[in-house]
């Protein structure tokens, strides 16, 4: 077993499919739903646990056929975005006015918004392969009251091309002797890969929260002097 992402068990897929023991399809099914679901969340291997699942699968420690594990990942992708676009449609408004927490950054859901208008809806795609992005999209799609039918369309196709396809990567690379016989350590690389998108909006947000920060500090800094000149040119008058 290899050593756990960022010091976190549950951040890591292998560890995460071993822990689940004869219940893997169930809580794969689950973390796949509720990152793509719940906003909260979104911080859950998604990525790498596709991966890792396919790869598992093809070397035999997931006793399942592809078609089964592949087909229960794709119907909770695609319930995870069904979920997070009536969310948006129900409760968006709320949820994108929430201030700054601990699980909530308001510069992610500016990024969002800006993603959203540039690629329309083949964002709902695209986003399926953005870590944190493809929880806040279809929440976005739901406050924009993008049609049903047309945000479907879009579902079904961003769930199978992510939820299948990356499982599918992973199961037939893991039919490659190479691969199955190192198998820990491209699970290690897909790993560190699919964490590059997160470091980067971690990265982002702090350089947003320093910039707000020295932007408030200069404002403060500001307003005794602008008081001052007030006073003076009242004691002038």
């Amino acid at each position: 077993m290899h050593p756990t992402l960022l010091g976190i068990d549950f951040l890591d897929a292998d560890w995460l499919i071993h822990w689940f023991g004869p219940f893997i399809l169930i809580g794969v099914a689950a973390v796949i739903f509720a990152e793509t679901g719940l906003i909260v969340l979104s911080f859950l291997p998604g990525d790498s646990l596709l991966f890792t699942v396919g790869l598992l699968t093809a070397t035999g420690f997931v006793d399942f056929p592809i078609w089964l594990t592949a087909g229960v990942i794709f119907v909770a992708a695609f319930a995870g975005d069904q979920l997070a676009y009536f969310l948006g449609r129900k409760a968006g408004p709320a949820i994108f006015r929430r201030k700054e927490s601990k699980f909530f950054n308001p510069a992610n859901v500016e990024r969002t918004n800006a993603f959203f208008e540039k690629h329309g809806g083949k964002a709902i795609i695209l986003a399926r392969f953005l870590p944190v992005f493809r929880a806040f999209v279809p929440v976005a799609a739901g406050v924009g009251r993008m049609s049903y039918r047309t945000f479907i369309s879009f579902n079904l196709v961003g769930a199978f091309l992510w939820g299948v396809g990356l499982t599918l990567v992973g199961f037939f690379l893991g039919q490659i002797e190479f691969v199955a016989t190192y198998s820990e350590f491209f699970i290690i690389g897909i790993i560190l890969i699919s964490g590059i998108p997160i470091l980067l909006e971690l990265s982002k947000a702090g350089r947003t929260a320093l910039r707000t920060r020295r932007s408030r500090a200069a404002q403060a800094d500001e307003r005794p002097i602008a008081s001052d000149d007030a006073k003076s040119l009242a004691t002038s008058d």
